[in-house]
């Protein structure tokens, strides 16, 4: 794949070309739920450190301004008496403000009020970005610098031109000073979009932000990442559509979860794997992540967990809940997200049909003493010698419909249970039944959409892609080739090159024979992308037969 400069839009938005509106209020308090009230408003627009406009006027509140507010900031009752209301003043600052970053010092006191207000007024809040420029400094400034991060301080520290006094429109050209003053600093550091501000701000340890350095080769392309440790070992695996942007978040953002921010501290290197498209990423992920088992990677950490019920190929068959697919023609569903679903879902078979419930293998000629289900019309009873195999192998394929093509009969039968136990007032029990109907229909609904793919030798398709068409090449439901193929380009020569690179795939056996179901579901789901266009081969959509089976299930167990 040929290397792609990076656009703006790939790094973010350069400082430069962002529109700040830096703004400072003056109040009669400290909340406005406690009714306290704006008194004046001051406001100055600047882009690439040039300021484009300003905005100043004092807000009648309809009350007195208590005293040590005048004593502070010097706006008087008489002041005020002929200024506008905030009704009037509010519509105006937002259209100063539209299309622009907010800026203000200690951000949730001026943001908190104007929001406040805009809502009581009825005045739809515009989607701002807010900046805080007191976190910022928090974040940037060492201590021995400055001792606390008041706007007094910082407009020294940075010898702001205007000298902040309590009244709004002079802060906010302090904060100005003091905000050019923060990237200023910011700059070396290679923080120079306001995304990059933005997660910069975020609360992360400083060992955390030193390694925000293992991120500077990877590409801003599509693809999987791999964090290693120092033995190079995978510690964890991810997939983003910009690589380098989504690993430096790791050293710039908050990170809620605790076990992220310790894998950080251990890695030492970060491996790039540059996929043509988004979908290849997805794959390339779950592959790995099968691969490495990365400690960090919750998937990972319990792969044998999926089960899957197997009707077995023996002279008297049973049900069987097994963690693999074997190579033994027998029919299976799922796969179930545990062992618990899955004997759900066996559960459903044996209570509507009559095949044996004991794991000992049967001869054809068995006689051996029948047990309690037998006697009590459960079983079939073929350990007795009571039934012919004619009539049990009846009573297996009509297990085997229920499995692997329409589930109707039983569905029917535990429907009828369930309303009998809710006739009873037995809700719990009926609720179990319900649950194990669920897991029973909701497995042959997954068997049926895996099958649709994997059955399928080759299909290549297309779907709509920004620079032209992202085509797949999927073989018994694995991927086998991606790319994308610019626009006006000749469609069958680039095919062509695209399937002689492709992986060669064999078919294998059972409803995933060439990936994990994971991984065919990810291309199920892609294959219902709109605009989606078969190249080679054909395919029709699951989902007609699935919806058709849930929505079996629904009249009986909505």
């Amino acid at each position: 794949m040929e290397a792609v400069q990076a656009s703006f839009d790939d790094l973010g938005r350069p400082l430069s070309d962002v529109t700040f509106c830096v703004v400072d209020l003056e109040t009669t308090g400290g909340s406005p739920a406690q009714g306290c009230k704006i008194t004046e408003i001051g406001a100055v627009k600047v882009r690439g450190g040039e300021v484009l406009g300003e905005l100043q006027t004092l807000v009648n509140p309809d009350e007195s301004i208590p005293a040590f507010i005048t004593v502070l900031t010097g706006i008087t009752d008489a002041m005020v008496i002929h200024a506008p209301r905030i009704a009037e003043v509010m519509p105006s600052f937002l259209e100063f403000a539209r299309g622009s970053v907010l800026v203000a010092h200690n951000a949730p006191f001026d943001v908190g009020f104007l929001k406040h207000y805009s809502r009581e007024l009825g005045i739809p809040w515009p989607r701002f970005e807010v900046l805080d420029t007191a976190v910022l400094a928090r974040r940037t400034l060492l201590r021995d610098e400055v001792p606390n991060v008041k706007l007094a301080t910082l407009a020294r520290h940075f010898r702001a031109t205007t000298t902040p006094n309590h009244r709004a429109l002079e802060d906010a050209r302090a904060t100005v000073d003091v905000l050019h003053g923060l990237f200023e600093r910011l700059g070396p550091l290679g923080v120079s979009s306001l995304e990059e501000v933005s997660t910069f701000t975020a609360r992360v340890t400083p060992a955390q932000r030193k390694k925000r350095h293992l991120a500077d080769h990877l590409p801003q392309a599509p693809g999987v990442y791999l964090f290693r440790d120092a033995r190079d070992d995978v510690l964890y695996v991810g997939t983003s559509k910009r690589l380098r942007t989504r690993v430096r978040s790791y050293f710039t953002e908050s990170e809620t979860r605790s076990r992220m921010g310790e894998m950080v501290m251990l890695a030492q290197r970060v491996e790039a794997v540059v996929c043509a498209t988004a979908l290849e990423a997805q794959v390339r992920e779950l592959r790995l992540i099968a691969r490495h088992r990365p400690p960090y990677n919750r998937r990972s950490k319990f792969p044998d967990r999926l089960s899957w019920l197997k009707l077995t190929r023996e002279p008297w068959p049973r049900l069987s809940v097994v963690q693999r697919i074997l190579d033994d023609d027998a029919d299976y569903i799922g796969p179930f997200r545990g062992r618990v679903a899955a004997e759900d879902a066996a559960a459903a078979l044996h209570d509507t049909f009559r095949i044996r419930q004991c794991t000992p293998k049967l001869a054809k000629r068995s006689r051996r003493t029948p047990c309690v289900l037998a006697e009590l019309g459960h079983c079939l009873s073929p350990c007795d010698g009571s039934v012919e195999v004619d009539a049990y192998d009846a009573e297996v394929n009509r297990v085997r419909r229920a499995m692997t093509a329409d589930p109707a009969e039983l569905v029917d039968a535990i429907g009828r249970r369930m309303s009998d136990l809710a006739t009873q007032q037995r809700y719990e029990d009926a609720a179990r039944w319900r649950d194990r109907l669920t897991a029973l229909v909701r497995g042959v609904v997954r068997t049926q959409r895996l099958l649709e793919l994997t059955r399928v030798p080759e299909l290549v398709a297309a779907a709509p892609h920004p620079d032209g068409w992202e085509i797949h090449a999927i073989r018994h439901g694995r991927l086998a080739a991606a790319g994308v193929m610019p626009h006006g380009t000749h469609p069958h020569g680039w095919v062509d090159a695209l399937l002689a690179t492709a992986e060669t795939v064999d078919a294998g056996y059972g409803p995933i024979p060439a990936a994990t179901a994971e991984e065919t579901e990810c291309l199920l789901r892609w294959l219902d992308t709109p605009g989606l266009r078969m190249v080679r081969g054909a395919w029709s959509s699951p989902l007609e037969s699935g919806a058709r089976h849930l929505d079996l299930l629904a009249k009986v167990a909505p």
